[in-house]
């Protein structure tokens, strides 16, 4: 493919068009900061003479949030804990199900195949005892001198 046909494509996108979009609303707001900077400068003085006062009002607000923070913090956390809690026993007790019924399951089979896999059991057969016969009844089976 060529470079125009390549420009092309890359032009017709909806990510190209995004980003062209993001560069305009940066530059229009570029041009009107030097208008914000004007009003600012015009007011400093008025702004400086409220500075204190504002500065107390957001120290006031900054410690009232710093004393409640603890207490949010530790409900926050409790909340998230029990919530944690909750969600660990439900997942431990669907747990516990499967487990169960694949254990149960894979008992029956696991007795199913052994029982079809084991060879017969055969009896033990009794050695047949010889009769004994007269020539030897009375030997015990040491020589004679």
């Amino acid at each position: 493919m060529t470079l125009a046909t390549e420009v092309k494509k890359l032009t017709e996108s909806k990510p190209f068009y995004a980003v062209a979009g993001v560069g305009d609303y940066a530059v229009e707001k570029l041009r009107e900061l030097p208008e914000h900077l004007q009003k600012l400068q015009s007011r400093r003085f008025e702004l400086a003479k409220e500075l204190p006062v504002k500065a107390r009002e957001y120290a006031d607000k900054a410690e009232g949030i710093a004393r409640e923070l603890p207490g949010k913090a530790r409900t926050y956390a409790d909340q998230l804990t029990h919530k944690a809690s909750e969600v660990y026993e439900e997942f431990a007790t669907r747990g516990r199900r499967v487990v169960s019924k694949t254990t149960g399951e894979a008992a029956l089979e696991l007795e199913e195949v052994s029982v079809a896999a084991e060879p017969p059991v055969a009896e033990p057969v009794k050695p047949a005892r010889k009769p004994r016969s007269s020539s030897t009844a009375g030997t015990t089976g040491k020589a004679k001198a």
